[in-house]
């Protein structure tokens, strides 16, 4: 199981929060946080603080997990029903999955890759 996908399909190497997670330098990390809460709040209209943001290793790491991926609905789901992520569901693609893959098409194509064992 690759933990750096998501149970949606998304990669958690391209989200800013896994980024800054990762990041060493102090001005660095900040500057990325900073642009995380500039999106959250523009393009889903969260208001976020800097300690809000705290380090996430992935959503299927067993490790740290960022607040809002904590509460995801998908993810509650997959883990729920014991699945490493939602290509293997029974009842993919559901509409759960729907509003992310709306988002993030290529979230679709790594589950779908996933499912037909590629």
């Amino acid at each position: 199981m690759n933990e750096s996908i998501a149970y949606c399909g998304l990669d958690c190497e391209g989200c800013k929060i896994y980024l800054a997670a990762r990041e060493t330098d102090k001005q660095e990390k900040k500057k990325i946080i900073e642009e995380i809460i500039d999106l959250c709040k523009t393009n889903y209209g969260v208001d976020f603080n800097l300690e809000d943001i705290t380090d996430c290793d992935g959503c299927c790491s067993s490790g740290r997990v960022f607040q809002s991926c904590l509460n995801c609905e998908v993810r509650s789901c997959a883990i729920k029903k014991g699945f490493d992520n939602c290509a293997f569901c029974d009842e993919y693609a559901c509409d759960k999955l729907s509003r992310i893959f709306n988002m993030e098409p290529r979230a679709k194509i790594r589950l779908d890759l996933m499912r037909a064992g590629v």
